[in-house]
């Protein structure tokens, strides 16, 4: 388990150089996680996509107190109470603008997805029932 959270962390500190270094308005830890995916799903000659064993136990335990992990933010929030007052037209505008642009992007994506999918299935069999050069 020392050896994933060592990686975790290690991750997370090169997200924050990044960041630092091109003056990027996205977290540290953020960045650390893309790199951790990328190295993931690149990594050599692994086609079958399985999480090494050390760090899916680490994140399975992480997952598993995630509750826990809210609470900084939950008392954050209790914390800006005054501000939430103030400010509830414009934040609850962002809300409900960002939940309807991530629920279309990806309902678009799916789409998309699901689309290019169903053509590679149907490849061969569309192809042989409507050979090209015949409507």
């Amino acid at each position: 388990m020392l050896t994933a959270v060592l990686c975790l962390i290690a991750c997370q500190l090169i997200g924050e150089l990044v960041r630092e270094a091109f003056h990027l308005p996205i977290p540290g830890p953020v960045i650390g996680m893309f790199l951790l995916a990328a190295a993931l799903a690149l990594r050599g000659g692994r086609a079958d996509g399985a999480i090494p064993p050390f760090l899916e136990k680490v994140a399975e335990t992480l997952i598993g107190h995630m509750g826990l992990l809210f609470i900084p933010a939950g008392v954050g929030v209790i914390a800006e109470a005054g501000l939430l007052r103030q400010q509830w037209l414009p934040i609850v505008a962002a809300l409900l603008g960002s939940t309807f642009l991530s629920l279309a992007v990806t309902g678009l994506a799916m789409h998309w997805l699901t689309r290019s999918s169903g053509r590679q299935e149907r490849g061969d069999l569309s192809l042989a029932k409507h050979p090209r050069g015949r409507s």
